[in-house]
């Protein structure tokens, strides 16, 4: 449990006995297999017996790790560079002098680094016969960055000076006993400006079938040179931008990566000044090369490339793709390694390295793989999520199923029912893993085995949540599904008890074990004392738009809700909200980007969210559309004050409100902040936060522009612009931003300012000197969700008693 004054409390519970153990300040915590309770806090490791609650207090640095197999804890004494090895409530083994570690994959075999008479070695030792160590290599370099092949067959590290600079890189067979050693001074194919590079991102990679080493070389650093001038040259023959070419290009002085092969010597460069990008296939036998600069200058987001193939062995290439989108889940390698799958043009498609064919595998499938899946991005694909074993099919999705489509495109067959259903299937994520994988620039696609089944995550078009599981023979069957949020799943190892985060707008997140078919049982409720205040719910708002396309949005009720009453309304907009239907708002004043809905709610606020559907080239009169359509559904509804409705946005919602506020008297006030506001100078700005000129926003995201500029196109950019009809503005406007805004230019927000001021008419703007685009400082956030309300009360529930508001506007 975290809490907002940043401290956190770490429980364990026992589903069995309902015992509850607590450990402030607890962190990186494992269960053993004997179940001991192992965390790390108050700069000391703990372990608790949750038997007889007896516990143990090492004082250690927290970089200990445990070998499940052997069932031992290893970690390090920072004092006296002291390795302790312990077996939990038994023996434990000491290892004087001893600087770093690192555990094999396997959990098996320990590798670690002592110092001893002015000499460093590199020991090793098996956790299972827990006897002497084995010395594999010495010297009196250091020695850091073991990286294992997964098979824990092979480990290779760097041999360093004291300097940290890398002199060698060392390569140790397991299964032969062998240790090889390659210094770039003394190889031959290895120029002699280039040296190993272990800079972050750099990591090596052994590959456990070839018996190769990956690893990067960069030229030698040079003495800095004292400069007359640091004036930064913006050359409009440049390929990127000056700062984009400072943080990502420079491909020459990025650092290359080479394959080195131990067992025959041979060395070989894969990267290079023309294709700095790798992926590698997941054999890690041919590389995937292209260069991001291929058809720049353009102005998306992300421009397309060239890809060519290598043979990481020959080093012989070859073009495979011509102008293909390089993002990076529309190319990737299959596990095995033969196939590259890639999205173009509406479909998906399979490149067949053996074969060297292309195939297109979806066409016959007569549904779409790509739509309005990603905020603000009209068409992306719907994902690759895996392949089943031994790369025999593709896993894919489509709007609402999961495929199985063989590399061949000869046979295909659709897992889930979630058409039919309405019900969006996806495969559940991995417990406790961190997200996405990459290998280089690549994404790693995961391999899995369909007759073991498959555990999905489910969401309706109703609001539902949950998960199934899914096999072949018995197709898709509930574990927990119902209206409410449901998150977070975890399992016992046999999957036959299922761990969720349960929350609901009115229902504070709580963890649920469940089994299939049989009762659930409440493991922890958070927020126990929301029970004694007043709160309001949520409902799922449909409605239709002027051209008919149904849309939904999200109601929030005010605390003890009087349904003879009519009670005020804010509008609360961006593009798609409505999976917020039953997200739990904690109640607080300090807030990301202004008032969250509870504390709305408990003011007496009805809080609505509808989505937007923006049409292209028309986004700023298609979001009039979609928000007046949606509140007047909910005027309909009877249940409101039609005259005290205030509208409110931040960013592009921002954007969104001082557009419909300019065309529409429906509300009663409303609160832009960190907003466009002019989309012809908007779109000549830089955005500092990823180094790119913001046009990008104008070809197929944001604005829907189709790569329209305002020089050719002048009347597509005033037709969406706030700016261009801010002469109509007759609605109360209270606008803010930070000053150090480097997502929207703060300028945009004084640029509005200016000409309200110069047209006389009455706004206010506050400027927060420090803050980015979302308020980080607490005393700020404070301030903006105080002053967001108090202008709500003025003008919604005429509390005229705040002296800054009434300077301004009366």
């Amino acid at each position: 449990m975290t809490y907002q004054n940043g401290a956190d409390t770490l429980f364990v519970k026992s589903t069995v006995t309902n015992a509850v153990f607590s450990f402030p300040s607890g962190r990186q915590a494992l269960f053993t297999k004997n179940n001991h309770f192992v965390y790390y806090a108050g700069q000391a490791l703990h372990i608790v017996d949750l038997k007889n609650h007896k516990s143990e207090r090492f004082n250690v640095l927290p970089n200990y790790t445990y070998s499940e197999t052997a069932d031992k804890l290893i970690m390090q004494q920072a004092e006296e560079n002291k390795l302790l090895i312990y077996t939990p409530m038994g023996k434990t083994r000491e290892i004087a002098q001893v600087q770093k570690f690192s555990l094999s994959p396997d959990t098996e075999i320990l590798i670690y680094c002592t110092f001893r008479s002015g000499t460093n070695y590199v020991n090793l030792l098996d956790l299972h016969k827990d006897g002497s160590s084995k010395i594999i290599a010495e010297g009196a370099d250091y020695f850091d960055n073991f990286s294992w092949s997964q098979n824990s067959k092979a480990v290779a590290f760097y041999s360093k000076s004291a300097s940290e600079t890398v002199n060698c890189l060392l390569f140790y067979s397991l299964k032969s006993g062998d240790l090889f050693e390659l210094n770039p001074k003394l190889e031959n194919s290895i120029s002699k400006e280039m040296e190993i590079s272990d800079k972050s991102g750099n990591a090596l990679l052994v590959s456990e079938k070839s018996q190769m080493v990956f690893f990067k070389m960069a030229i030698r650093t040079a003495a800095e040179t004292v400069k007359e001038s640091n004036a930064e040259i913006w050359n409009t023959n440049d390929k990127w931008v000056f700062p984009e070419e400072q943080n990502y290009g420079k491909f020459h002085e990025q650092p290359k990566l080479m394959v080195w092969r131990p067992f025959t010597g041979s060395v070989l460069p894969i990267s290079s000044d023309i294709l700095p990008h790798v992926m590698l296939t997941g054999d890690n036998s041919h590389a995937i090369l292209s260069n991001p600069q291929e058809y720049e200058p353009q102005f998306e987001a992300e421009g397309p490339r060239d890809f060519y193939i290598m043979d990481v062995k020959t080093g012989f290439k070859e073009l495979i793709l011509k102008k293909q989108s390089a993002v990076f889940y529309d190319v990737v390698c299959s596990p095995q390694g033969r196939y590259i799958a890639y999205f173009n043009a509406g479909n998906w498609w399979i490149y067949d390295s053996k074969m060297k064919s292309h195939t297109n595998i979806t066409s016959r499938t007569g549904t779409a793989f790509e739509g309005k899946f990603r905020v603000f991005e009209p068409l992306t694909t719907f994902g690759n999520p895996a392949w089943n074993k031994d790369d025999k099919e593709i896993l894919l999705y489509d709007e609402f199923d999961i495929w199985a489509i063989t590399p061949d495109g000869k046979k295909s067959r659709r897992l889930t029912r979630g058409r039919e259903l309405k019900i969006r299937f996806r495969i559940a994520a991995i417990p406790n893993t961190n997200g996405l994988e990459f290998k280089y620039n690549g994404l790693v696609i995961p391999n899995i085995d369909l007759e073991k089944g498959l555990l999905l995550k489910a969401e309706g078009d109703d609001g539902k949540t949950g998960y199934y599981s899914w096999n072949k023979k018995d197709g898709l069957q509930p574990i927990i599904y119902r209206n409410s949020y449901i998150s977070d799943i975890n399992y016992s190892a046999n999957k036959k008890l299922y761990f969720v985060t349960e929350q609901k707008f009115d229902l504070p997140p709580r963890l649920i074990s469940t089994k299939k078919s049989s009762e659930e049982k409440i493991i922890y409720q958070s927020n126990e004392h929301h029970k004694m205040f007043y709160w309001g719910r949520s409902e799922l708002i449909n409605f239709k738009n002027s051209k008919q396309r149904s849309l939904k949005g999200v109601l929030y009720y005010p605390a003890n809700y009087y349904p003879k009453k009519k009670y005020p309304m804010i509008v609360s907009i961006y593009e798609k909200q409505s999976e917020e239907l039953h997200k739990y708002q904690n109640p607080t004043a300090y807030n990301d980007a202004g008032v969250n809905p509870s504390v709305l709610a408990s003011l007496g606020y009805f809080v609505f969210l509808p989505d937007i559907i923006h049409e292209s080239e028309n986004v700023g009169p298609s979001t009039l559309d979609c928000v007046t359509a949606g509140t007047q559904k909910i005027i309909d509804m009877g249940i409101i004050d039609s005259k005290r409705i205030a509208l409110l946005g931040h960013s592009f919602g921002g954007y969104e409100t001082l557009f419909v506020v300019n065309q529409t008297k429906m509300f009663a006030t409303a609160v832009a902040s960190g907003a466009i506001t002019d989309l012809r100078s908007h779109y000549l700005t830089m955005g500092w936060n990823n180094s790119k000129p913001d046009m990008w926003r104008y070809g197929t995201e944001e604005w829907r522009l189709s790569g329209k500029t305002p020089f050719e196109n002048p009347a597509d950019f005033d037709r969406n612009s706030p700016l261009e009809w801010i002469t109509n503005l007759e609605t109360p406007l209270l606008m803010w931003s930070g000053k150090e805004d480097t997502q929207v230019d703060w300028r945009q927000s004084i640029e509005y300012y200016l000409a309200l001021r110069r047209l006389g008419k009455k706004s206010v703007l506050l400027l927060y000197p420090g803050e980015n685009h979302v308020p980080s400082k607490q005393v700020n956030q404070k301030d903006i969700t105080e002053k967001v309300i108090q202008w709500m009360d003025y003008y919604l529930k005429d509390k005229k008693n705040y002296p800054w508001i009434k300077k301004a506007m009366e």
